[in-house]
């Protein structure tokens, strides 16, 4: 999965990336689903060691065009995993309090603390996404920001957080049919908002927006990941890979006990 990674100061257009990529799996879902599987049980058994460690941390942000599924990926690839060890984190628009402060002021509160997965859906490149496309604050205010997150997660890097970010790609036609899904499907109507058809409007200036925001901030410490996600399940499969591979990397170990218990009879 590493060819989905976005190297430091590589300049990627996301025109030449296919959102309905699936790798070696060539369309195979059943095979895809049944890694998946196998995947998730190893991911429940590595968020335990991570808990029990307690050293490490772990932040995953999911960003995407609306209708790519980042409650998919909650999900899905943490099915099974134990709630206790694992949180969301959702960043809507900002309170009256939130926004008294810098806009990273909301986003640090909610990262996460030793022994935990912390799961950003939308996260802190909003401020240079909605905020620069909708014109909320002035071109040279947002333009500042990369260098202020780049600063930002290397800050929570070096503290012992493992950053991992994902954005979820998926293509104009794939949106349209997830939203078409939304009006027709009775369980979906609740979920479409006639205002993700004036944020479809400005589909090339988000991705203008995606572009920048990627390029300029997916580093060595905290890389960024394209994700296909046309195919929900190859989405799902990517994460969980690089995921799982991540936190095989940290080689935790289950800690000693506190006092030795070798003479302790339970009668």
């Amino acid at each position: 999965m590493e060819r989905y990674r976005v190297r430091e100061d590589e300049k990627i257009q996301l025109k030449d990336i296919d959102p309905g990529d699936t790798g070696k799996y060539d369309g195979e879902k059943d095979e895809g689903l049944e890694l998946l599987g196998e995947l998730n049980q190893e991911l429940e058994q590595l968020q335990e060691l991570l808990y029990a460690e307690h050293k490490h941390r772990v932040l995953v942000v999911l960003q995407g065009m609306d209708t790519s599924g980042k409650d998919g990926v909650i999900r899905h690839v943490f099915e099974g995993v134990n709630p206790q060890g694992v949180r969301v984190a959702s960043f809507k628009v900002p309170t009256p309090e939130e926004l008294d402060h810098d806009y990273l002021w909301r986003i640090h509160k909610q990262t996460p603390a030793k022994g935990e997965i912390v799961i950003f859906n939308r996260s802190h490149y909003e401020d240079v996404l909605v905020v620069r496309v909708h014109e909320l604050v002035p071109e040279m205010v947002w333009k500042k920001r990369y260098e202020q997150i780049r600063e930002f997660e290397r800050h929570l890097v070096q503290e012992g957080t493992i950053i991992l970010k994902f954005f979820l790609h998926i293509d104009l036609e794939e949106q349209k049919e997830r939203l078409q899904a939304r009006l027709y499907d009775p369980t979906k109507t609740w979920k479409f908002n006639p205002g993700d058809l004036k944020e479809r409007a400005l589909w090339d200036v988000y991705t203008e927006a995606y572009e920048d925001a990627i390029n300029k901030t997916s580093t060595v410490e905290a890389p960024w990941y394209i994700v296909p996600a046309n195919k929900k399940w190859y989405r799902n499969l990517v994460i969980a890979s690089v995921l799982v591979d991540a936190l095989k990397k940290l080689n935790m170990k289950y800690p000693q006990p506190a006092e030795d218990l070798s003479g302790i009879v339970i009668q």
